[in-house]
């Protein structure tokens, strides 16, 4: 269930083995380290009982959901994994890549796998926000008025091409996402649970579009860029989708999501790979105090704390995808361009030097020095060990 980036660290380990070592990508080694063992006792650890049992059925459940909906998309497998990511972690989702890329094809094929209600909304520039959340209608028979909710209320809400519908609409939209309710005339109304937002946008339109300031896109916990497919995977979606295309089946149910979403929250997160995360964000925040001098003339403005947030979040969720209870530096590093990507404004220099922010991105992920874990057996009893090298940066304070 991993992309192929994706080192799997959660092997079994025999007391009379050697320990495996994990390390993170691009980590150098160091003379000095420091360790930090982790308590046994946290629910992260491998044993039997009700932690195995937690991790084999989500693992189970999740791989089987994964395979249904690579039924019917091909070749878009990060994308894939990455909604999975947002729908465990409970955030939401920006989808961007040209038209035809199964964007669309991959939200909707995703609510049938998990069994929730969905709604498409088609952004248009005639929308207003009483299409999205709903109004006030009068009702002669009673002689009052009766609210009528909008097509918001659903477990995932597709808002396809997000950029096409003016700022009013899309501050309507964004206001539901952060407080996940709705308010007309007086009158709250919750919105269901699971809740979330998946939103797409064309990159190469430029007439008759209304581009989602910086300020608005921090809401959204990735921010996921579609690529076209290779080679291979065109001859599979030739062969496989030309006639009698493939239908997904349902593998998960709303309650289980939620449940699954509840056991997200619950995985163990280090206090090493806490800092690798914290590290990453300050990084973009104040690139010449974190060792990054080269790149303080091509970032305006860092990652918020709720870049910091996303990260640990994001990487809950992966973890759990990929079948442990407790985070690994690989799960930050692997989430870190979809989170961060979005939260990081350039500069007009860098702008007109054609950098981008995956190009800032990937020399930070780079260089910031990753914890290694190190599982190792005490007495029968697995524990991880967090290598933890010094940071040439200097601390915060």
């Amino acid at each position: 269930m991993t992309d192929d980036t994706t080192t799997d660290t959660d092997t079994d380990t025999d007391t009379d083995t050697e320990p495996t070592t994990y390390v993170s990508p691009e980590t150098a080694s160091h003379e000095e380290t420091r360790v930090a063992t982790i308590d046994p006792t946290t629910p992260h650890v491998e044993g039997t009982g009700s932690t195995a049992q937690t991790r084999a059925d989500s693992a189970a459940l999740l791989e089987d959901a994964l395979f249904q909906v690579k039924r019917v998309v091909v070749g878009q497998d990060r994308l894939v994994e990455r909604v999975m990511v947002c729908l465990l972690a409970g955030g939401h989702v920006l989808i961007e890549g040209f038209p035809g890329l199964a964007k669309t094809l991959t939200v909707s094929t995703m609510s049938r796998v998990i069994g929730g209600s969905m709604t498409r909304i088609q952004f248009t520039p005639d929308l207003v926000p009483a299409d999205l959340v709903g109004t006030r209608i009068w009702r002669p028979s009673t002689e009052d008025f009766d609210i009528e909710w909008g097509p918001i209320f659903a477990n995932l809400v597709l808002a396809d091409e997000i950029n096409r519908a003016p700022a009013k609409v899309q501050s309507a939209l964004l206001e539901a996402m952060a407080e996940r309710q709705v308010s007309i005339g007086g009158h709250t109304r919750a919105l269901p649970s699971p809740f979330v937002v998946l939103a797409t946008q064309n990159p190469i339109e430029s007439e008759g579009v209304y581009n989602l300031p910086e300020a608005q896109r921090d809401r959204f916990l990735m921010h996921v860029v579609v690529p076209h497919p290779t080679y291979e995977e065109e001859t599979a979606i030739a062969t496989r989708m030309s006639a009698h295309a493939p239908q997904s089946e349902q593998v998960l149910t709303t309650d289980q999501l939620r449940e699954l979403q509840a056991t997200v929250a619950d995985v163990f997160v280090h206090h090493a790979v806490q800092d690798y995360a914290v590290r990453l964000v300050m990084a973009t925040r104040d690139p010449a105090r974190w060792g990054f001098e080269n790149l303080q003339r091509h970032i305006a403005l860092g990652a918020s704390p709720r870049g910091t947030l996303g990260l640990i979040s994001a990487a809950r969720g992966l973890a759990v995808l990929r079948g442990r209870l407790f985070v690994v530096p690989q799960d930050v590093f692997d989430v870190a361009p979809e989170v961060l990507r979005h939260r990081v404004t350039l500069t007009y220099d860098a702008l007109a030097e054609g950098i981008t922010p995956d190009d800032v991105l990937r020399e930070i992920l780079s260089r910031v020095q990753a914890p290694r874990i190190s599982p190792h057996t005490d007495s029968g009893v697995r524990v991880d060990t967090v290598v933890m090298a010094p940071s040439p940066y200097p601390a915060a304070g």
